[in-house]
């Protein structure tokens, strides 16, 4: 018993050993709340008598399942643990339907429809109903009836407000029938069956309430509205349900997670005990103070106070670059200069980001200085299928000869050219010993075509439509820039249309990507497409994943539940963090602020925040404005750059990015920890002049051999560690 509550402090003790009811335990970032769940599992099994079989433990991913039943063993060993139920929503969920068939649509042996299969079936439907593709996307369809699934909405409920409504309640209800009459289920069937047998069927409920005497959640958060449901049918007996979760983590909206269900608990259960978690294990108390400056403008939550015993740690430096070729040089110097000096492993380095598409810069940063990264949660810019898309198109109108792009984009967007039509086509051209794109840009002439008859009418048509559009591409690469080829493609193939398949975030993030390689074009105005597609070639080359200890690249969606030493947050301009989709939506402006504040508690020791002045790279930028979030962090937690070139004074009392401190008070203050008690010089943030590399600013500065070493970043060459005494350094 000792053994499950030593080394717990009193927040997670009281929560481990809670008495019976329903309790909601907000567990602040980095205060242990997996290791509160399973102690408090095995609490119950160890000294509160409940059997393993009474209880229920319910997680988001197999990987956390396979954890905390690992701590079990290790907390009870030699005690038989069989019996309990723990797993993920899906898999429990499963388990009880297969038991309960009897009163389903579905017999014991369903299969359950991988995403790939679900799409097909609805591609199969869309083309039966003989519905436009283009304008009804499979991926677009399903997602609209995973969202109705989500909030347990069935096809016979769909809410009809346009005819786009009225196609996918058609689609949903035939797409129901069919997965019935293929004994299948999808994984919001899983939920759904469930959650409907539970409501529906007194008897089956009754049944597995009486016999989990606790129900257990983690990552309450993330819950939707069918998985809430679910929980509380299953709760219903004995009333003792026990949810770990943070409202202030809740930024899975775009994927059905609702923190509504934190207020709904609530109200369900009015007399719940709430159990805050506030000590944090992971960083220093100058970063979780940011992180609360941050999130307490979140209106109608529970107030937390994180506190650390790590102690204050380093502020947190803010560096503006020029544009945003200079925030990712910085990074990767950072970077370099923190790995050589021995202060941390490459993979404890994270460099976050709203979108996919700002990866481009860093990624091509790291890839210039020869460095390794490791990219999480999303494919390699220039791997991401609309990047490789494009170039194929451009690569087709400089060479109609490159038969690898042809055959990648030749039926994108869809326009009728099949495998069977691409055989035809590589066969003629083979048989007349010339490549398949000299065949489609002679089809372009029709009847005059030598080739005419080689191809039936049906299959003929639509290569010399792309014959015509590949003919007016070659025009325009011979007389016109690199992106003005890119646009004329862009809007000839409606490619807008094609990749925006509906408003999710996964459709305008592909979107980004494209408006990000159309920047890439904007800084060849002046330069051939040759070079343009040479400088592509070599990058995508570098292009490799690699499973090596190196920095690691991701968005701050992908970063929620990661830990990291030193962690940079770039793109912290208004309408990238909050992004611009979100301005007019106050809720999804405040998931936009627990985004932010999700990534500035990833960091354990070193915090850097980043934004440009300009932003749209080398070719026609725009004036950027900081992110309103950074108004909220208090001056005295911060270093570094203000947007007006100005240092941010920590003693500062007046506006946060316009106060320049006198630079002989900045020149006194600090020892260093080692110095022999001598001054320092040169202070982190202070603004600095070399003879030949310019303007930079201090990061850091200590004695060593009784001499001072300055690191100091220059906006000319990045980086670099200077001897005081030698490096004539001025102070601005």
């Amino acid at each position: 018993m000792m053994d499950i509550l030593e080394k717990l402090n009193p927040q997670q003790r009281s929560a481990v050993t809670v008495s019976d009811g329903p309790v909601l335990v907000v567990a602040g970032p980095g205060s242990g709340k997996t290791r509160v769940l399973t102690q408090r599992i095995a609490y119950l099994i160890a000294s509160e008598g409940i059997r393993p079989w009474q209880i229920l433990a319910v997680t988001f991913t197999n990987k956390a399942a396979r954890e905390m039943q690992a701590r079990l063993e290790a907390l009870l060993p030699g005690q038989a643990l069989e019996g309990i139920l723990l797993g993920t929503f899906h898999s429990i969920c499963a388990r009880i339907l297969r038991r309960e068939s009897e009163h389903l649509p579905i017999e014991s042996n369903f299969v359950i429809f991988d995403s790939d299969d679900q799409e097909r079936l609805i591609k199969t439907v869309i083309r039966e109903f003989n519905l436009n593709d283009k304008l009804f996307r499979a991926a677009s369809v399903h997602a609209a009836i995973s969202r109705a699934k989500n909030e347990l909405i069935g096809a016979d409920d769909y809410p009809i407000q346009t005819y786009r409504d009225e196609v996918v309640r058609r689609v949903y209800t035939e797409y129901q029938k069919r997965l019935i009459a293929s004994n299948a289920v999808d994984f919001d069937d899983l939920l759904v069956y469930t959650a409907r047998l539970l409501e529906d069927t007194p008897a089956v409920r009754d049944k597995y309430a009486q016999r989990f005497r606790h129900v257990l959640v983690d990552e309450f958060q993330d819950t939707n509205l069918a998985q809430y449901a679910l929980v509380k049918h299953l709760a219903s007996h004995h009333r003792n349900i026990f949810c770990v979760g943070d409202p202030d983590q809740s930024v899975y909206a775009w994927r059905g997670a609702d923190w509504r269900n934190v207020k709904r608990f609530e109200a369900d259960f009015p007399q719940a005990r709430v159990i805050l978690l506030e000590q944090n294990y992971r960083s220093h108390q100058n970063i979780l103070d940011a992180a609360m400056s941050v999130i307490d403008r979140v209106r109608d939550r529970h107030k937390k106070r994180l506190f650390s015993d790590r102690g204050a740690g380093e502020k947190i430096l803010f560096f503006e670059a020029r544009d945003d070729y200079g925030e990712a040089a910085f990074v990767v110097d950072t970077i370099a200069q923190l790995v050589a000096s021995g202060q941390y492993e490459p993979g404890d380095c994270a460099v976050m980001y709203r979108t996919n598409a700002m990866s481009r810069l860093v990624e091509e940063a790291f890839l210039q200085a020869r460095l390794p990264y490791r990219l999480v949660g999303a494919q390699r810019f220039y791997g991401r299928r609309e990047v490789k898309d494009l170039i194929a198109f451009i690569r087709l109108a400089h060479n109609p000869a490159d038969e690898a792009s042809l055959d990648r984009v030749i039926n994108i967007p869809p326009r009728g050219v099949g495998e069977k039509t691409l055989s035809a086509l590589h066969l003629v051209a083979r048989q007349n010993n010339t490549s398949s794109g000299a065949v489609v840009l002679d089809l372009a002439r029709g009847a005059d075509s030598r080739f005419s008859k080689s191809f039936s009418g049906r299959a003929a048509l639509p290569l010399a439509d792309f014959g015509t559009l590949l003919a007016n591409w070659r025009t325009v690469s011979s007389t016109s820039t690199v992106q003005e080829l890119f646009d004329r493609i862009v809007r000839d193939i409606n490619y807008r249309e094609y990749i925006v398949e509906d408003d999710s975030e996964e459709s305008l993030d592909r979107w980004e990507n494209v408006q990000e390689l159309r920047r890439l074009t904007e800084e060849y105005a002046a330069r051939t497409l040759d070079e343009f597609l040479e400088t592509i070639a070599l990058i995508a080359d570098q292009d490799t994943l690699t499973d090596m200890n190196a920095p690691i690249l991701l968005t701050l969606h992908a970063a929620k539940g990661l830990e990291f030493g030193a962690v940079f947050i770039i793109g912290l301009d208004d309408g990238i963090v909050p992004h611009s989709r979100s301005f007019d939506e106050p809720e999804q402006m405040e998931e936009e602020r627990r985004l932010f504040y999700v990534g500035i508690t990833r960091a354990k020791d070193k915090l850097y925040l980043l934004r440009a002045l300009q932003r749209g790279g080398r070719g026609a930028s725009e004036e950027t404005y900081p992110s309103r979030y950074l108004e909220d962090i208090p001056e005295n937690l911060l270093v570094g750059r203000t947007r007006t070139g100005k240092p941010v004074s920590a003693e500062s009392s007046d506006s946060k990015w316009s106060h320049r401190p006198d630079p002989h008070t900045l020149a006194r203050r600090g020892r260093s920890a080692g110095g022999g008690g001598r001054e320092v010089r040169y202070r982190a943030g202070t603004r600095i002049k070399h003879p030949l590399w310019g303007e930079g600013m201090v990061l850091n500065s200590k004695m060593q051999d009784d001499d001072e070493i300055v690191e100091v970043v220059f906006e000319s060459v990045g980086i670099k560690r200077l001897a005081a005494s030698l490096a004539n350094l001025t102070i601005l």
